[in-house]
């Protein structure tokens, strides 16, 4: 098995996450502006719909795993994988964190975009909120309402990153349990980021497609491939 040191630790590959919380929003975004957004990775977003792309939000509260506790934001794309067959990947194009240990092992394992910020989440009542905030700066406020409750998935889906030049494809299977989900049931308010500037141009504030909470989830996550 493939081990690194950061900061002076030794992380096993896979690095399993034992329990993690997640609620996630998925939006139909103007696929041109996704485009614009992701190009400097040169992967191709997918259209669900003509003209239409699909952005992820989500944040996740990291109770028990080899990178210790933490909480973590992303802002992702569905993509076409830069490989033969067209399937499905997921572009991790910003993934702020708030503790160091995660940062240095996320950026050297798998060259994720991790940035440190400051992650308020309020997860203990019904409605799921994360206030994100970079550089003293206010990102977005986004609110999370539960559905129904729906089979916990098992699935692999492979996350592409770009780092330094280099795309990398990051293999990483999720299993849950507690899930729920609904059409819409999420609103969102922006702040005055750079990143709030982008979620503006791709269309947001809207309603997404598709909200999901995820009480307990496990994750593992392989050696990252570089992708030609």
């Amino acid at each position: 098995m493939a081990s690194h040191l950061i900061q002076g630790r030794t992380v096993g590959m896979p690095v399993r996450v034992r329990d993690v919380a997640v609620c996630a929003a998925a939006y139909a975004v103007r696929a041109d502006a996704a485009r614009a957004v992701i190009a400097y990775a040169g992967l191709e977003v997918a259209e669900v719909f003509p003209g239409k792309a699909v952005c992820v939000l989500l944040f996740a509260d990291y109770r028990d795993g080899d990178l210790d506790a933490y909480h973590e934001f992303g802002m992702a794309f569905l993509i076409r994988r830069p490989d033969p067959g067209g399937q499905l990947g997921l572009f991790v194009h910003w993934l702020p964190v708030d503790a160091r240990f995660t940062l240095e092992a996320g950026r050297t394992l798998w060259g994720f975009p991790k940035e440190l910020a400051d992650i308020d989440l309020r997860l203990s009542s019904p409605y799921k909120r994360c206030i994100l905030r970079r550089d003293g700066r206010l990102v977005l406020d986004l609110l999370v309402r539960p559905g129904v409750p729906v089979p916990g998935p098992a699935y692999t889906l492979d996350a592409f990153t770009h780092r330094d030049g280099v795309t990398r494809r990051v293999p990483w299977t999720f299993r849950a349990r507690g899930v729920r989900a609904r059409p819409g049931g999420a609103l969102i308010r922006l702040g005055n980021h750079p990143i709030a500037k982008e979620l503006s141009e791709l269309g947001l504030p809207r309603r997404p497609l598709l909200t999901l909470t995820v009480a307990h989830a496990s994750v593992s996550l392989d050696e990252a491939e570089v992708v030609s």
